[in-house]
């Protein structure tokens, strides 16, 4: 059965607005008899499996209309319009309230859809339509082709490449993505992994982010000290015996941390046993002697931030002299976490996975590595990691060259190159002792090997040419004024202007093995008494 309104006769006045709402109501009517007859746990699979696409289908269309009548009374609803405004009318403060009371809706899905709709939606603020803004992603709401969460994952990245790219490959990634979240071949998905398969929104929004980071990188993965994402780690205030724990991790350290739990979980693997408190306060009991977990247990340190607010940024207000840093609190946990983990991960008595230590496998494209431009990427981890983070774990771990072939084939498989072995590692631990920043605690066992000459400029792979910095100083070491040289084998660092004003190059840290002890005051010869 096809349900229309009434055509109106040419030259007769419009249909009220009633007849639209009558056929939407009756269409609602036979919808819901049709549902309520369905008994889903009777139907056999394939019955099934239609009558869930179907409902999609269906619930796309649906969700288009929405979008698009949502955006209408948000345009009627503006308070600029004075007393005209629908929201003065009915006594609502704004749109949003206005949208909400009538749609018995959230303030937040209120504002998602209008959000949406300024970009995908034609309007008529003076009675003549205006194009959306991203027509391929209006004209795929309108058929129902797409759906409202793939359309808002399009539409932020277009957003977020508005101004930074041309006009074409603007156009160009709208019509791929659109393309990719339909199943729709298209000239830029043709002979493309996937092409004419319809892509659920986590895929799409991993697609997303690879073009963001193709066709800007700087805004995908910001390199700049001042933009950068950091990761933060936070206690909140103590509720019902727990502390809740928050964190925002950045994509490099979200690869590390999946790398290694993954390597844990793994089925393979012999994973740690997890004991209730009060088996660890019993631990002592002969019974429990031989269980995993229990002897030599440690506890790491930590903090809890108190306060009225849930969560709390403290940032750091020690004297920042030494290095530099101001790192937040947060921050600060969020990168001994991240020291941890790789200490634990090249730790021998750590799990493999497929045989290896667990990797963080980060990729970058030959070219883009050689002409300083373009993001790594981390597997699994839908986000790119900024050009110069690639080439700082490229120089603290090595890297393995692949050759692909005209149709993607592995042509070449080099050695792994430029990377320091676990005897170089080690002589320079016994040289350095931890990180030779001065003022700077952290250990050997979590720093990374540092070239002193980067590896592009022709700087070898030694001892005489590494040195140990802890993540902090590794990552911030072209910004943060300080200047590492080597000098017979040894390191000397200049400190920034702040830290040294007289700017004179001195031995770094060294570790506390490398200074003799004084001779004993009872065995110094006494002098002679005549």
């Amino acid at each position: 059965m096809t349900l229309t309104a009434p055509p109106a006769a040419a030259g007769s006045i419009p249909e009220p607005e009633g007849s639209r709402v009558a056929v939407i109501d009756q269409a609602g009517a036979i919808l819901a008899g049709a549902l309520d007859g369905v008994r889903f746990g009777q139907l056999d699979d394939s019955e099934a499996v239609a009558v869930l696409a179907a409902l999609e289908r269906l619930g796309r269309k649906v969700d288009g209309a929405r979008l698009r009548s949502t955006t209408d009374i948000g345009a009627r609803a503006e308070t600029d319009l004075g007393n005209g405004s629908l929201a003065y009318k009915n006594g609502c403060r704004n749109r949003v309230e206005f949208i909400t009371q009538l749609a018995g809706i959230s303030g937040r899905e209120a504002k998602r859809r209008l959000k949406l709709g300024e970009t995908t939606v034609e309007r008529t603020p003076l009675g003549l339509p205006v194009p959306a803004r991203y027509s391929v992603i209006a004209d795929g709401l309108v058929s129902g082709d797409l759906g409202v969460e793939s359309a808002e994952i399009i539409a932020t990245a277009l957003t977020a490449l508005q101004g930074r790219v041309g006009p074409d490959d603007l156009d160009r990634v709208e019509r791929a993505l659109v393309a990719s979240a339909t199943g729709a071949i298209t000239p830029e998905t043709a002979g493309l992994p996937g092409a004419g398969i319809r892509f659920a929104p986590d895929m799409l929004r991993a697609q997303a982010m690879e073009w963001q980071g193709r066709l800007d990188p700087d805004g995908a993965a910001p390199g700049d000290d001042v933009v950068e994402a950091k990761s933060t780690l936070t206690f909140g205030v103590l509720r019902n015996g727990l502390y809740p724990l928050r964190a925002d991790v950045t994509p490099e350290l979200r690869g590390i941390m999946d790398t290694f739990f993954d390597t844990f979980l793994s089925s393979r693997s012999r994973s740690p046993i997890f004991v209730p408190t009060e088996l660890l306060e019993s631990r002592n009991k002969p019974e429990l002697d031989g269980i995993d977990g229990i002897d030599g247990v440690e506890s790491i340190p930590g903090s809890a931030a108190f306060g009225t607010e849930p969560f709390s940024a403290d940032p750091f207000t020690g004297d920042p002299r030494f290095d530099g840093d101001r790192r937040t609190a947060g921050e600060k946990r969020a990168d001994i976490l991240r020291a941890i983990l790789e200490a634990a991960a090249r730790d021998p008595k750590t799990p493999t996975m497929g045989g290896a230590a667990p990797t963080v496998m980060v990729h970058i494209n030959a070219v883009d590595l050689d002409q300083g431009r373009g993001v790594g990427w981390i597997d699994g981890i839908e986000a790119p990691v900024s050009f110069r983070r690639a080439q700082e774990l490229i120089c603290a771990g090595g890297y393995q060259q692949v050759l692909f072939g005209e149709n993607r084939d592995v042509l070449y498989l080099g050695d792994k190159i430029r990377c320091f072995t676990a005897k170089q590692r080690a002589a320079i631990a016994a040289r350095d002792g931890g990180c030779i920043i001065p003022g700077c605690t952290i250990p050997a066992r979590w720093t990374e090997v540092h070239h002193v000459l980067p590896w592009e400029q022709g700087g070898p792979t030694n001892i005489e040419n590494g040195t140990l910095l802890c993540w902090f100083h590794h990552h911030t070491i072209n910004t943060n004024g300080w200047k590492i040289r080597m000098v017979k084998g040894r390191p000397q660092v200049l400190g920034p202007l702040l830290w040294d004003p007289s700017q004179t190059w001195r031995p770094a840290q060294t570790h506390r093995a490398n200074t003799p002890s004084p001779e004993p005051p009872f065995k110094r010869q006494s002098p002679h008494v005549s």
